[in-house]
């Protein structure tokens, strides 16, 4: 039973795990990281693991780091999943080159202060989050910036992080220790 609202519905599981539950958490980690809390709760469920990471977009792809931490960070920051939005400031946010004017402001309603491409990604993931749709003013837009597989990408990217931060949310897991939250 919770003690409270905001105690995890889910303890992070510590093991022991099956060989191939511990080299899909070894494989996720950098060497020296203990697993994320996110992923020993999705370790209870072998499947629902190796599925999420099976279909993560966290390798190489068409888009460029700064991209794609946008995106997922605006995506986190409307589903309000501070536990995913901080772990990806903690780990990626620096790399991409994101200061922290722009972290903060990938919390906020606003385009104006964004470059027209960085602009056009935060309003796609605000108008999918809203709609379920993309306008078609928005689409025009994102068809003259980013090509058929990228659009492709930016899409299946918003939804994967709208599925983690369902799970971060449902399951209430705490945050890291080293991950900023939403407060300034």
């Amino acid at each position: 039973m919770l003690e409270s609202a905001t105690d995890p519905r889910l303890a992070p599981f510590n093991g022991p795990y099956d060989a191939a539950v511990a080299d899909a958490l070894a494989r996720a980690m950098p060497p020296g990281q203990a697993p994320l809390k996110l992923f020993r709760t999705m370790s209870h469920s072998p499947r629902v693991l190796t599925r999420m990471f099976a279909g993560s977009f966290l390798d190489k792809g068409p888009l460029t780091l700064r991209q794609r931490e946008l995106i997922i960070l605006r995506t986190c920051a409307r589903c309000n999943s501070e536990y995913e939005w901080g772990v990806h400031v903690a780990f990626f946010a620096g790399k991409a080159g994101l200061s922290g004017d722009e972290i903060r402001a990938s919390r906020e309603p606003l385009y104006t202060s964004w470059s027209k491409s960085d602009g056009l990604l935060l309003r796609l993931v605000d108008e999918l989050h809203d709609r379920a749709q993309v306008s078609d003013e928005l689409w025009k837009g994102l068809h003259e910036e980013f090509s058929a597989e990228q659009l492709l990408e930016l899409v299946a990217l918003t939804g994967y992080y709208h599925t983690i931060s369902f799970m971060t949310n449902a399951f209430r897991i705490e945050k890291e220790s080293f991950a900023p939250g939403f407060a300034p």
